[in-house]
């Protein structure tokens, strides 16, 4: 099975930076796309941004021209550089992966969470 393990989240002032981390680790055919999901206290979850092996990007509005996601192929690394933090981006941040296993299925494979919180 493929494992995702997050690094990264903690408390940042409105107007700062963090970069979260995704790696996976495991064996599969393919892990494409990788991408990040938040939830924010009495909201749905939301897909923040995606990437695929090849470099295709799709960003939520509200987070465009603040946050980026770049990929590391030879490491299954994604990684999601948010700036210009706001207070709304406060949420518990999943990383997800499409895994297609040798000879099986697709199947979803999420990170436990990691909570950041924007506040002065």
């Amino acid at each position: 099975q493929v494992h995702l393990v997050e690094s990264g989240g903690g408390l940042v002032k409105p107007g700062g930076s963090l970069r979260l981390s995704c790696a996976a680790s495991g064996v599969a055919f393919s892990i494409d796309p990788m991408g990040w999901y938040r939830q924010a206290p009495g909201k749905q979850r939301e897909l923040v941004a995606s990437i695929t092996s090849g470099g295709s990007t799709n960003y939520a509005d509200s987070v465009k021209a603040r946050f980026t996601i770049p990929r590391d192929n030879a490491k299954s690394t994604v990684y999601l550089q948010m700036n210009n933090l706001k207070p709304e981006d406060t949420a518990v941040y999943y990383c997800n992966a499409r895994v297609q296993p040798i000879g099986r299925s697709a199947v979803d494979a999420w990170g436990q969470g990691t909570l950041v919180t924007v506040s002065s």
